[in-house]
């Protein structure tokens, strides 16, 4: 867990308030099946793979898989500066991400995207540190750092969770 207290609170906000504004259909579903943030951010470790939602420029919707990781109670992710869902964001930064685990947890997030290593301009403050922390998993000489790979991190406005057998995910 890397979250700090004040970002645990930050995401229990966000995870408290997207579900008092969700519908009552979804509340129905998932009120009792949800997990705190302090429970979310110890499931959510390592890579989880996200399918990603991005927009074209003729409103046309796209899905792709993207590696997540979920640090600091956000999303991050990167993929290849010549890919399509890079184009999109780049003009749209609005995206949304699913992360599901068969029938027992599904992370749903909408937000909007901010650019930490821009290709022409000043990377994010904590970049240095996300770096080392990105090229700890996969590895210094996975990818031309500074040239092959954008990441991303997802600035939500909306978090729901939606978890089978909450004792089971949390450990109880």
């Amino acid at each position: 867990m890397r979250e700090t207290p004040e970002e645990l609170n930050e995401l229990q906000a966000l995870l408290d308030a997207s579900l008092s504004r969700s519908t009552t259909h979804l509340r129905s579903i998932i009120t009792e099946r949800t997990l705190s943030a302090d429970q979310l951010t110890q499931i959510l470790t390592g890579m989880c793979t996200l399918a990603l939602s991005t927009v074209t420029a003729k409103g046309e919707p796209r899905i792709s898989g993207v590696d997540g990781h979920f640090l600091h109670g956000k999303w991050y992710f990167g993929t290849a500066r010549s890919a399509a869902k890079a184009r999109h964001l780049a003009a749209r930064p609005a995206a949304s991400v699913a992360h599901m685990r068969g029938e027992d947890l599904g992370v749903f997030t909408h937000g909007t995207v901010e650019i930490l290593n821009p290709e022409d301009g000043e990377p994010a403050e904590d970049w240095p540190d996300l770096l080392a922390y990105f090229k700890d998993f996969y590895g210094e000489d996975a990818f031309d750092w500074d040239n092959d790979v954008v990441y991303y991190r997802l600035h939500p406005h909306w978090t729901t969770v939606y978890a089978s057998d909450v004792a089971k995910l949390a450990g109880k």
